[in-house]
């Protein structure tokens, strides 16, 4: 099935757990992904893989199958995930039990998390529950890397994260403009390391 109308499928059936009606651009998944070197005792977690826009950028630096652990909520999405990317570790499972999942995967340190969820429309305990979870593995020294559409980028929601994060971690690194993503959007890189 097409990415887009997978996306667009998963959206209009959940709206609260997908962020957008289309997956991340090229140019924002090439953002995500920068800089990063993944390896068996630096693991990139990667919280809402969706389609999998960004994990076809994630593939190309994980150097083999216990560098990476994906976590996507909706189970059809899940089951072509792990068609489209059978070398990957993808789960099915809720970022609010994220440290649990990893715990149980058996695979090392997690080093890296890209996280790709909806912050801007998810309910605000939601929210704070998942930034709990982030923040375990920030303790443990880790990157922190997500991103924010520029039209929601003042939104309460969106300020709570940068502010939670940023009262632990400091300020965040935030990269020029994506404009070939649909929304345009930033990311945004906190890290302990």
């Amino acid at each position: 099935m097409n990415e887009n109308i997978q996306f667009l499928q998963a959206f209009l059936k959940n709206p609260g757990t997908v962020g957008s009606i289309t997956p991340s651009s090229p140019e924002l998944a090439r953002r995500m992904v920068a800089g990063l070197r993944p390896d068996e005792n630096n693991v990139l977690l990667e919280l809402g893989v969706g389609t999998g826009a960004i994990t076809k950028f994630v593939q190309e630096i994980v150097p083999n199958e216990s560098s990476y652990l994906g976590i996507e909520l909706d189970r059809d999405l899940v089951r072509t995930l792990k068609k489209n990317y059978p070398d990957m570790k993808i789960v099915r499972g809720n970022a609010l039990e994220a440290a649990d999942i990893h715990r149980r995967s058996g695979f090392g340190k997690v080093g890296t998390i890209i996280c790709c969820l909806p912050f801007v429309s998810m309910p605000n305990e939601v929210g704070e529950g998942i930034l709990q979870e982030i923040d375990k593995f920030m303790q443990q020294g880790c990157i922190f890397r997500t991103f924010q559409y520029a039209h929601g980028y003042y939104f309460p929601s969106a300020i709570k994260l940068r502010e939670f994060m940023r009262d632990r971690y400091g300020k965040s690194k935030r990269s020029p403009l994506i404009v070939k993503n649909v929304p345009p959007a930033y990311t945004l890189t906190w890290s302990t390391k």
